[in-house]
């Protein structure tokens, strides 16, 4: 029986690369607090990850590794959206630092947590490979 690296860590590698986008956003965002008419945007995990792994309904394919794939509605899947403030400032700029923060930190756990079941994971692999 032929072993599928994807299959076994089945939506980990994927959840990863969103978690990691995510941070990019987050430590952009709080990069650029202070820089007038900035917005701030965000990744919503869930819906990118949904989204990732939906057929696509109108049977499009990728038939070159620079086109960006889309769902069936024709929005780009992982595009960024902006974040809508809870208090807006005189600038124009929608960072709000303590959100963006804690949300970086959230990311940060929920990443580490993916990346220790990963390892787990292979660890497992490894072992059954090995037939210890």
């Amino acid at each position: 029986m032929p072993l599928s690296i994807d299959r076994a860590i089945g939506i980990h590698g994927d959840a990863l690369q969103v978690r990691s986008k995510r941070l990019e956003l987050l430590a952009s965002n709080i990069a650029n607090s202070d820089t007038p008419n900035y917005k701030a945007r965000d990744l919503d995990f869930r819906q990118v990850l949904s989204r990732a792994h939906q057929p696509d309904a109108l049977g499009l394919r990728l038939t070159h590794a620079a086109h960006i794939a889309t769902d069936a509605s024709g929005q780009a899947l992982g595009e960024p959206l902006y974040r809508v403030p809870t208090q807006p400032s005189l600038d124009g700029n929608t960072v709000d630092p303590q959100l963006e923060q804690a949300a970086f930190a959230e990311n940060t756990v929920q990443y580490q947590a993916s990346l220790d079941f990963l390892s787990k994971k292979f660890s497992g692999l490894r072992t059954a490979l090995k037939g210890e």
